[in-house]
Order: C-alpha cells, then sequence, then structure tokens
C-alpha cells in the first residue's frame, strides 16, 4: 500500500524545516501526538534514535529515524510497533523550497502492508487522519 499526501505551507522552508526536523517534535505540531520521548536519551536527530509516543486515544507508536538530510530538508523512518494494524511501515518526510511567495513544499508519504480487506481503510486514516491532520495544523502554526 502507498499512501501520498502533499501540501503548500505559506511559510519558508528554513521556518518548516525548523518545527519538523526535531524526531521527538510532533506533540508541539501534531494534534493527534499527546506526548513523545526519544529512548536511552539519544539525541533527536541522530540517525538510529526511536521515538515512542502517545496518541490522543492512549495507543502508543515506536518508529525509528532512519536518515535525516538538513541539506535535502528530508528525512525517513519506520514503524517498530503500533496497535493500528500497520505492516512494514516506512515514511519519508520532504520539503521543497517554492520561489513564489517564499513558501514550502512538503510531501508525506508511507509505504506498508495491512490485514487484506483493509487497504482502503488503513490508506485513509494514515493520508488523511495522521498525514493531512499533520499538514493543517503546521499551516495553523506556521502560516504568515
Amino acid at each position: 500500500m502507498n499512501v501520498h499526501v502533499s501540501s503548500v505551507i505559506d511559510a519558508p522552508i528554513e521556518v518548516v524545516w525548523a518545527a519538523v526536523r526535531d524526531f521527538n517534535a510532533l506533540p508541539q505540531w501534531h494534534p493527534n501526538i499527546l506526548a513523545s520521548r526519544i529512548e536511552d536519551a539519544r539525541a533527536v536527530d541522530a540517525v538510529g534514535c526511536i521515538r515512542n509516543f502517545q496518541l490522543q486515544d492512549g495507543s502508543s507508536v515506536r518508529e525509528q529515524l532512519l536518515t535525516l538530510s538538513d541539506r535535502e530538508y528530508r528525512f525517513c523512518y519506520s514503524m517498530l510497533e503500533s496497535e493500528l494494524g500497520l505492516y512494514d511501515y516506512i515514511s519519508e518526510f520532504s520539503l521543497q523550497r517554492v520561489t513564489d511567495g517564499n513558501r514550502t513544499f512538503a510531501v508525506w508519504s508511507a509505504q506498508f502492508r495491512t490485514e487484506p480487506g483493509r487497504e482502503q481503510e488503513k490508506a485513509t486514516m494514515v493520508g488523511q487522519g495522521v498525514f493531512q491532520v499533520g499538514f493543517d495544523a503546521l499551516k495553523k502554526k506556521l502560516n504568515r
């Protein structure tokens, strides 16, 4: 299953990147995330670090940072554990500069497996319930 969501954020790329770069900052901008911590006191931008976060519904998710590039404004991570019914989950978050108006083009995508027959439900949950909700919250927080 592939999910791809994109959005234009009315803020410079450096401002958007500063908000999302910290792998532990989800509670600061994503409304579905209640709390988060990086395990083993690792740096929030150390490739290999694991974030352990709690969703608003009380369930928890563990994800590992696989890549992070300040030059390319992108990071990639995998989901290690969750109760969401998503398997072999790999996600990428990337930003590109929009020169017209000094805005930012953001893309959040994921590949994963789920139980047969639940593909559309899980694609909607990830695409709309996680990615689009996150973009909407970033816009509200960062738009000038």
